[in-house]
């Protein structure tokens, strides 16, 4: 009897290591809106601080290395300058995120018990990130953020037009009030700034992201 000699025809592939996947995580128009706000929430936030020091709410001033404008006049220009700049910025931002569902679909559905469980795995590094993937307490400060710009800006055109918005002095509650509360939206705005960064220096990977609009998927990472 004779061996049968092997069939000719294509041979099954060997399996290889499974190959990762480069998906679109940011769209170009939110890449653009991100980084001019970024630029733009420095330059309010260090101008805000030169305004401050000329007229002091609290016992403390800031440095002049943290400042911009190097007087009271300077930082008015320059915080005017900003504040145009982020408004039109955050209106195609709000109206991009509203008509593309990028909200909806992004930051929402967002509960309590859902941030806590996230704030305990984040405590002890248990905190999964997938890219274009938003966990519970990444949705709560992008909300939070959104809704500080909101009134960072009522807040800072009250004391900019107390006499021609009057109606915004009166909802805030004075334009003493309009102060300490502009003056804590900022804060709320950059302590969000300072835990972004943290995040972005702990999962390097998100920041060539916001650059590129595109993320590497590793093996079993899937988007849902």
């Amino acid at each position: 009897m004779t061996e049968a000699e092997p069939q000719a025809g294509p041979q099954p592939e060997t399996a290889g290591p499974p190959r990762r996947r480069w998906i679109l995580i940011h769209p170009l128009v939110v890449r653009i809106t991100h980084w001019i706000n970024a630029f733009a929430i420095v330059c309010m936030v260090m101008s805000g601080w030169q305004i401050y020091d000329a007229s002091p709410i609290f016992n403390f001033v800031f440095p002049p290395w943290m400042t911009l404008g190097d007087w009271l006049g300077g930082g008015i220009a320059w915080h005017l300058a900003a504040l145009w700049l982020l408004v039109v910025n955050g209106l195609v931002y709000i109206s991009y995120g509203f008509a593309s569902g990028h909200f909806s679909r992004d930051f929402f559905p967002l509960s309590a018990r859902q941030v806590l469980l996230d704030i305990r795995s984040a405590l002890t590094f248990n905190l999964k990130h997938t890219p274009g993937v938003y966990n519970a307490v990444q949705k709560l400060l992008y909300v939070a953020v959104l809704l500080l710009g909101v009134l960072a800006v009522i807040s800072g055109l009250t004391l900019w037009k107390p006499v021609q918005l009057p109606w915004f002095a009166w909802l805030l509650g004075g334009y003493p009030t309009a102060r300490v509360i502009h003056f804590f939206a900022m804060s709320g705005i950059v302590g969000f700034v300072i835990i972004h960064v943290a995040l972005v220096i702990i999962v390097p990977r998100t920041l060539p992201t916001m650059i590129t609009g595109r993320a590497r998927l590793r093996p079993g990472e899937e988007i849902v």
